[in-house]
């Protein structure tokens, strides 16, 4: 969806209610009937994302995993969880993770954040903060904590005690908040500020949205992903894709268990497909792709480039440029120096400053 496009129904009437700080006018993320949003709610789920207790060791918050100057990501190539278990898969950013309908690296039916929030509270395979079992525990901190039993009364009035039901509607709240529409390239493109971004940011905004390279047929529109959704969108866009990162044996695999889409439908067609992610803060966001196997942004466009990736030797040697599942957009092509530089300088516009120190997103839990 382009630029303009933002489609033609009405807003949710709670996202209309509630004041979002979007700038621009642009639109807000939907809204499920029955989480309706609050600043009480916001500021409860954001007190319970930073809150170590939820965890089996008392020792990792969702933000253990998500870190705002990060962009809500790690620098780690994999998670790590409460348990000290070493996770196949890279904690992606949540940045703007309200607009986006699906909200795993390669489950397309996991669709609404508090549905997603049990996983890592409770998911076994791999143990993450380890909670399992121990759901009486997590009621009786949200009951005895002084805090919590402030705030829960004022996100969630007239019910008498808090239910997990309420811990992952107000995680959800927080994360819808995560909003990331500041940075540079917003001012230069919604703001009409010409000199937000430099000249080579320019040109690289130009090759990013170019058929020779061809980067805005999978990182396209309001949040440089082609999975999308906000409050004025008749319906979501979704997307998953191969991009030859892989290709063991030649017959179009990937290592174990991150094998994509594949993994929940069983159909080959899907090996190796994974969600694209938003690259809005890229730059904050390294290592890259599903598993952190890619260091670098030079790296990430060197792979494209390629038209996918080549591992001489190892385990998972392979040609992935000759994958047989691989997505039609990932082609290869060539790029000088200077239109690196100028695709850097573009990716680099996205990075939000004023997201990731943005007080109100951050640790309510310090001092």
């Amino acid at each position: 969806m382009g630029w303009g496009s933002w489609g033609l129904s009405s807003p949710h009437p709670e996202a209309a209610e509630f004041d979002w700080g979007i700038p621009y006018s642009l639109p807000a993320p939907p809204v499920p009937a029955d989480n309706p949003m609050n600043s009480a709610k916001v500021e409860l789920g954001r007190h319970l994302f930073y809150d170590p207790r939820l965890s089996v060791t008392g020792t990792l918050s969702c933000a253990g995993c998500h870190h705002q100057e990060l962009a809500f990501a790690e620098d780690r190539a994999v998670s790590i969880g409460a348990t000290g278990e070493v996770h196949p898969r890279n904690s992606m950013s949540l940045t703007n993770v309200g607009y986006t309908p699906v909200l795993t690296w390669g489950n397309p039916l996991l669709r609404r954040l508090e549905q997603q929030a049990l996983i890592p509270l409770f998911g076994e395979h791999p143990v993450e903060m380890g909670m399992v079992g121990r759901e009486r525990e997590i009621l009786q901190l949200l009951q005895m904590d002084p805090v919590y039993q402030q705030l829960f009364p004022q996100a969630f009035p007239g019910d008498i005690k808090p239910t997990l039901a309420h811990l992952v509607r107000a995680l959800a709240a927080f994360q819808r908040t995560l909003i990331s529409l500041g940075s540079p390239y917003d001012r230069y493109r919604f703001g009409r500020d010409p000199n937000a971004i430099s000249a080579s940011a320019r040109r690289g905004e130009q090759l990013f949205h170019g058929e020779k390279l061809g980067c805005f047929h999978c990182h396209g529109g309001l949040n440089f992903s082609d999975s999308l959704q906000h409050e004025r969108m008749k319906f979501v866009e979704i997307g998953f894709h191969n991009t030859g990162l892989y290709n063991l044996d030649a017959q179009g695999s990937y290592p174990f268990p991150n094998t994509g889409v594949y993994e929940i439908t069983g159909n080959p067609a899907d090996m190796g497909r994974f969600k694209a992610p938003t690259l809005r803060n890229i730059a904050l966001t390294a290592p890259y792709m599903h598993d952190g196997s890619i260091a670098t942004l030079k790296e990430v466009i060197a792979h494209y480039a390629a038209g996918g990736r080549t591992l001489h030797a190892g385990p998972w040697a392979g040609v992935g440029s000759k994958n047989p599942w691989k997505s039609q957009f990932v082609t290869g092509f060539e790029i000088t120096t200077q239109e690196q530089a100028d695709l850097l300088a573009f990716l680099e516009s996205l990075t939000d400053l004023s997201f990731t120190t943005n007080p109100k997103l951050a640790n309510p839990w310090k001092g």
